[in-house]
């Protein structure tokens, strides 16, 4: 096979991108699944988490860390700070942009337009605010090879991604399943009219769905930054990849969301050792268009009932 050589390098590093879409697609099938909307805002809720994360942890930095348990304190202080401006920014769109809509009883087009205008106010504001050069995270660590998977070197930063990234997703797995929040997600999710007839507060669900993909968004947000590079244009190719991993996995489908992104991350990686790295996103979005042809409702199937 044409990716022989270098399998495993591309295995690894296609994990690494396929926790990112996991994190980010989250947001896009927890909101989907109990309004039946697509928050097109969220790749500038991923944004904002980035920005966050940087401004905290370049406030604190002071110059290289000199152990690994203050790189270790700085990596979870970049990712809480990350997570919490996420879910700010989740938590005003919410407020700003659907909300009003929603007592309105307004047609879906008209959240589609204002979810499309909150994205282009933020991504500008961004530009306008922070620069279009990209800004580098501060040194948190020595970048370095931890171990080798047949041959191929695993970065550290490969490690630290997927490791928080899993951490947060088993995380919201539990709350979904195990909580109290998470049954009246679910409950909404189904049947949005009887869980309210049953005393659930569908407005304190809505916003707390979108809090909650906010926590992962911005949480992805600095990981992503860290690793690359944080940017008033990050979140498109990231966003729209992490949209396509939520359809692939099958909509409002929670643990879709992540088989999805993993694969989604894994398939496009090993494809660019077949062709140029340009055709990378070519490939992505065509894995989408295979598996829907042969599958509509995704791989694990959609999970969707009565919109909120």
């Amino acid at each position: 096979m044409c990716f022989t050589q270098s399998f495993w390098a591309l295995l690894v590093s296609g994990i690494e991108n396929g926790s990112i879409y996991a994190l980010v697609a989250l947001g896009y099938t927890l909101v989907y699944g109990v309004l039946h909307l697509i928050n097109f805002a969220h790749s500038e809720v991923f944004m904002s988490g980035a920005f966050g994360g940087l401004f905290v942890v370049d406030a604190v930095v002071g110059g290289p860390p000199s152990s690994g348990l203050s790189s270790a304190g700085l990596i979870a202080l970049g990712t809480i700070a990350g997570a919490f401006f996420g879910a700010v920014a989740a938590f005003v769109l919410e407020r700003v942009a659907y909300r009003p809509l929603r007592r309105r009883n307004a047609p879906p087009l008209a959240f589609l337009i204002s979810a499309i205008g909150a994205s282009f106010f933020l991504y500008n504001l961004a530009g306008k605010e922070f620069g279009t050069n990209p800004i580098s995270v501060p040194q948190i660590y020595d970048e370095h090879p931890w171990f080798h998977l047949f041959g191929a070197p695993v970065l550290n930063t490969y490690v630290i991604i997927v490791v928080v990234a899993l951490t947060m997703l088993v995380a919201l797995d539990r709350v979904i399943t195990r909580t109290r929040l998470g049954r009246g997600i679910r409950a909404v999710a189904q049947d949005a009219e009887t869980a309210s007839l049953l005393g659930v507060d569908i407005d304190r669900v809505i916003v707390t769905t979108f809090v909650l993909g906010g926590l992962l968004g911005g949480a992805g947000g600095f990981l992503y930054g860290m690793a690359i590079n944080v940017s008033f244009n990050m979140g498109f190719i990231p966003g729209l990849k992490a949209f396509t991993a939520a359809v692939l996995g099958g909509i409002g489908n929670v643990r879709g969301a992540v088989v999805g992104g993993f694969l989604l991350g894994i398939v496009e990686s090993l494809g660019v050792s077949c062709v140029s790295s340009s055709w990378q996103n070519t490939i992505a979005f065509s894995v989408l268009v295979v598996v829907l042809m042969f599958r509509p409702t995704g791989i694990l199937g959609e999970r969707l009932g009565r919109a909120a």
